[in-house]
């Protein structure tokens, strides 16, 4: 699947999320979509951890 596949797919389930039960259910979608495709990339390797955690409390920069 295509990154715009992907997007239209999120966009898509957060509208009618909000359609049908209003913007805090979406808004809750919105972070767990966000909390499952975190962990999906930590599971896949694609995320270390270690750094992560060393980014969020300032120890190491991203450049």
């Amino acid at each position: 699947m295509t990154a715009t596949r992907t997007g239209i797919m999120i966009g898509a389930v957060l509208a009618l999320t909000w359609i049908v039960f209003g913007s805090w259910a979406s808004l809750f979608v919105a972070v767990a979509m966000a909390i499952g495709a975190l962990i999906g990339r930590i599971v896949e390797g694609k995320l270390d951890v270690s750094s992560l955690v060393s980014a969020v409390q300032g120890k190491k920069s991203s450049s």
